[in-house]
């Protein structure tokens, strides 16, 4: 069975829903300079609060 990952968090604020509703110019902000990954939809953001399921770009 395939595992089902669950959204984080207010997904109001998620790239993914940005993206839907075509804020492109803040979604431009949010991703300047990359840390966080999503593991949900690969979108990448500068902070964990914007990705649905955060998993960090680089190990400590």
């Amino acid at each position: 069975m395939e595992k089902k990952h669950k959204c984080s968090g207010d997904h109001k604020g998620h790239l993914c829903v940005l993206v839907s509703e075509g804020m492109l110019e803040k979604v431009r902000v949010l991703v300047k300079n990359p840390r966080w990954l999503c593991f949900n939809c690969g979108r990448v953001a500068d902070k964990k609060e914007n990705l649905c399921n955060p998993m960090p770009l680089e190990e400590k």
